[in-house]
């Protein structure tokens, strides 16, 4: 059979069923028989069991023996009359049945009573967007001229049984359930537009493949379906939601959902989305709480009042996600605890539409709810056009006179709807939200761009023909539904929204999606307020957005509901993961020493930057104040007036000895020495201003330098003071031979020797590694300290050690010679100023090690005051004293006296620089 055309083929099935029931025995055999060979010829096995298990199951004549059928009974339900026929399967009723048993799955007859099937009102837009579609084409005389398109509506249903009756009744003809056998012009039909779900697309797509009839579903986009190997025939119009799990993950992370339940239909389309969405969710650290699956097999709504929502009102999260289809989701609506409210937050896809319920005061517990629905523009006509619907207008449609005394109350009986009359005034546009949506759903959308790619396509098919003179005047047109599949594949066409149509799937637009709000006043008033916005391709920080001041959220929130497994720690706090539990369960702890968290639930703490410190609380930086020892507070004030005041005291004390130079007692003390002296300890004075104010690279280089070269001058003067002084004492005997070095050029010669060496120690430091301006951003919290870095640390030490080195020296001289008369020397006086200098500088060096910034600064200031404040008091206030106030004894007769009256002549071998 490969080598025959589908029409053959066709023969050949209507012969083979003629046969069968004409010989009941012979057409048994034989159908068994074709069916082997259909095996045996690669054809689906599948479909060869469907048709015989109708044959047996479903007799010709059921349908045409009951009396007063159902609306929801009639196949089609409606026909709209055209050149060219669209086949279009919409699930308009839901069906309560009472049990799921196998012997009740085909054989009960839930339409003996009408009341078993529910009304979904709302679904109603579709069978219209379809209508407004069709009259639109029609009237449009450039895209398909002498040619009408007409429809013919079926009611699908959610169970195989109706599905598989509503596509026998589409191929066998109206009334009729034979398969391969129609009752009307068969080569009409030319699409098929069906599929609200999955699940029905491909349940009908089985036996509908085999006529390759090309089947346009409307539902949400299943990747899935796209496998053209096994579904062909299939165009999906619905854009991909392949972002949707990205933007409810962004919702949960603006709000600081971290805890939430998650559920979706048990279908491979469902675990596609609960796969991606915990990745997501763990990627950004969200964390499920509970997880449920609704089955769907069947769809028995009634009888699935199974444990959902006990489980999901205990569970510990306040926030829902739902993924799912609206007929597969009314379980969660079946399942409702009457007059029990939920108070969880509710968050579902487009595909859900949650005002949709089987009851009519049943909308609280999803007020509150949040929408991610598809963003779509408007059709211009449209509204206007529902505004106008009624059954005066359309007197043939008998699906629409049901609905309207339906929804709004004329009657509860079926037989009576050609007697009641309902108000004359009563619009569509007066229902209330869970009867009509005034706005055009997702779904009727994609109905409306699914009709016209099939008009498209006729327009792209009836050029060519015309270009080929296929067709001669007058003569009727109808492609056989396989030829459409090579122009419908390749339709792109900008419709009347003016939005782009693909019917290539790659090139499909990926789902763009506003959020509503589903706020209910009362019974009688609930809407759809849009809240915020999620556009994949859009630039960070536009592709989403969300208005939290307009969202209404359920009560008894007021504001934004917490969904967390954990407290949250707030700033200043991290969390520290409990073991064995998701990381959205944690305690929290204090920051360490240091870091700081200035957000709420940060899993680590960070430091502040180098110029910045932690507050007390450790939840925020604070600027670093930069510290130095400035002029203007009052310590640098302090430090300069005692320094000025001890270099003021210096000149005084110099001045005097200038003035009383010829004196003994200036004289004994030898004056070149004592001038030196004085002048470097005023330069001692001076030199500690340098380490006052902000340091810069001339201060750093002159600090260290001058002090230690200043110092090294006024100890080396006070070492010579006392070598003279032993010299003098000890070599001065008549005819002795030292006498040759006591003399003012040894005495000055020692300070140039001991002075120049360290001159030459801080030359090479200077050479080496300089001293320079440093910023200390570590050793202080709180502060930035501007200081001088020593460079090299060797050469600062050696310069502190060689001057060390001169005060022990000076001091051991002035030891040893303690005992000599202390009225020609001040032996005395130096040991006691050198033992004081020595003791404030041996405690300088750990104080200075401890001390940082300004502390260490103002430690080397006050050792260096009080260094030189102590040699100058030590060595010139008692001469001072004696020259200014006993000058009777600043004699030289006065001095010989005591001398001879202590029995120490040695006046005679004085020096005469003495």
């Amino acid at each position: 059979m490969q080598g025959f055309s589908p029409q053959t083929k066709l023969q050949m099935f209507n012969l083979i069923l003629a046969v069968f029931w004409l010989l009941p025995g012979l057409g048994l055999y034989l159908m068994f028989r074709y069916l082997w060979i259909l095996v045996q010829r690669k054809i689906s096995l599948l479909l060869s069991v469907l048709l015989l298990s109708l044959l047996l199951k479903l007799p010709a004549s059921e349908n045409r023996t009951e009396e007063a059928p159902c609306f929801s009974q009639i196949s089609p339900s409606l026909i709209t009359n055209g050149d060219l026929v669209i086949g279009t399967f919409l699930p308009m009723y839901s069906v309560e049945v009472s049990s799921v048993t196998g012997a009740e799955l085909f054989g009960s007859k839930p339409d003996k009573d009408c009341r078993n099937y529910k009304w979904l009102y709302k679904n109603y837009q579709q069978a219209l967007a379809l209508k407004f579609a069709i009259e639109e084409i029609n009237k449009n005389p450039n895209l398909l001229p002498n040619l009408t398109l007409g429809f013919h509506l079926y009611s699908t249903y959610h169970s195989d049984e109706k599905t598989l009756k509503s596509s026998l009744h589409w191929l066998s003809g109206q009334g009729q359930l034979i398969p391969n056998y129609s009752c009307w012009e068969q080569d009409k039909s030319v699409a098929i537009i069906g599929g609200a779900t999955s699940a029905l697309s491909v349940q009908m797509g089985t036996l509908l493949e085999l006529y390759k009839y090309p089947q346009i579903t409307f539902g949400p986009f299943d990747p899935i379906l796209s496998d053209k190997v096994q579904f062909p025939s299939f165009y999906q119009m619905a854009p991909r939601d392949s972002s949707l799990h990205k933007g409810m993950v962004r919702l949960m992370i603006h709000f600081g959902w971290t805890w939430v339940a998650l559920v979706t239909v048990d279908d491979l389309r469902g675990e596609e989305f609960l796969r991606e969405m915990t990745q997501e969710m763990a990627n950004n650290g969200v964390c499920v709480s509970i997880t449920e699956k609704i089955p769907v097999s069947e769809r028995r709504h009634t009888e699935s009042q199974v444990a959902f929502m006990p489980r999901i009102m205990v569970s510990a999260s306040k926030v829902i996600f739902v993924h799912g289809d609206t007929d597969s989701l009314m379980i969660l609506r079946y399942s409702q605890i009457p007059l029990l409210p939920i108070l969880k937050v509710w968050v579902t896809t487009s595909h859900w539409d949650i005002t949709m319920r089987p009851q009519y005061t049943d909308g609280y517990s999803f007020h509150g709810s949040l929408t991610f629905s598809h963003l779509t523009s408007d059709v211009p006509g449209f509204k206007s056009f529902l505004r106008t619907v009624n059954p005066d207008k359309y007197s043939e449609d008998i699906v629409l006179k049901e609905f309207w005394h339906s929804a709004f109350g004329c009657t509860d009986e079926p037989e009576n709807l050609m007697q009641e009359q309902c108000s004359p005034n009563a619009s569509l546009e007066t229902l209330p939200l869970l009867y009509f949506d005034m706005t055009m759903s997702d779904l009727s959308y994609t109905i409306y761009n699914g009709v016209y790619a099939v008009a498209w396509t006729l327009h792209e098919m009836f050029l060519m023909k015309s270009e080929e003179r296929f067709m001669g005047e007058g003569e009727s047109w109808a492609p056989h539904p396989w030829q459409l599949h090579s122009f419908l594949k390749n339709i792109q066409f900008n419709n009347s929204a003016g939005n782009q149509v693909f019917m290539d799937e790659n090139r499909n637009p990926e789902a763009r999606y506003n959020i509503l709000n589903y706020v209910t006043f009362d019974k009688d008033a609930e809407a759809l307020v849009k809240v915020g916005q999620f556009i994949p391709k859009a630039e960070p920080g536009q592709d989403f957005t969300i208005n939290e001041e307009t969202i209404v959220w359920v009560y008894p929130y007021h504001k934004i509901p917490r969904s967390t497994c954990s407290e949250s720690c707030g700033p200043g706090f991290r969390q520290i993961p409990l073991e064995g539990e998701p990381i959205c369960c944690f305690n929290c702890s204090l920051c360490p020493e240091g870091e700081i968290s200035n957000q709420m639930n940060m899993r680590h703490c960070v430091k502040c930057p180098e110029d910045e410190y932690p507050n007390k609380e450790r939840s925020g930086c604070l600027p670093k104040v930069v510290t130095f020892l400035d002029f203007s507070e009052p310590l640098g004030m302090a430090l300069i007036c005692v320094a000025l005041s001890f270099s003021l005291m210096t000149a005084v004390i110099l001045w005097v000895f200038v003035k009383f130079q010829d004196t003994p007692i200036v004289k004994a003390n030898n004056r070149t020495l004592s001038y030196t002296l004085l002048i470097s300890l005023n330069f001692c004075f001076l030199c500690s201003l340098i380490f006052i104010g902000h340091p810069t690279s001339v201060t750093c280089l002159l600090r260290q330098t001058t002090f230690g070269i200043v110092f090294t001058v006024a100890v080396s003067s006070i070492l010579a003071k006392t070598t003279m002084v032993v010299l003098a004492f000890r070599l001065t005997k008549p005819g002795s031979r030292g006498r040759m070095w006591v003399q003012s050029r040894v005495a000055n010669s020692v300070v140039v020797i001991c002075s120049g060496i360290q001159v030459i120690l801080c030359g090479i430091w200077l050479g080496i590694s300089p001293p320079f301006p440093d910023i200390d951003i570590h050793s202080e919290p709180g502060q930035i300290i501007i200081g001088c870095n020593e460079g090299s640390v060797i050469a600062f030490y050696s310069v502190l050690g060689y001057m060390g080195f001169l005060s022990l020296c000076s001091f051991t001289v002035a030891f040893l010679a303690r005992n000599l008369p202390d009225t020609f020397n001040e032996a005395k006086f130096i040991t006691f100023s050198m033992l004081l200098f020595c003791s404030i500088w041996i405690s300088f060096l750990p104080t200075y090690q401890s001390t940082k910034g300004k502390a260490m600064v103002t430690v080397e200031i006050f050792s260096i005051l009080a260094s030189s404040a102590g040699l100058l008091s030590c060595i010139f206030i008692p001469k001072c004293y004696m020259i200014l106030l006993k000058p009777d004894r600043n004699t030289h007769e006065n001095i010989k006296n005591i001398v001879d009256h202590r029995g120490r002549n040695h006046s005679a071998s004085m020096p005469a620089n003495f």
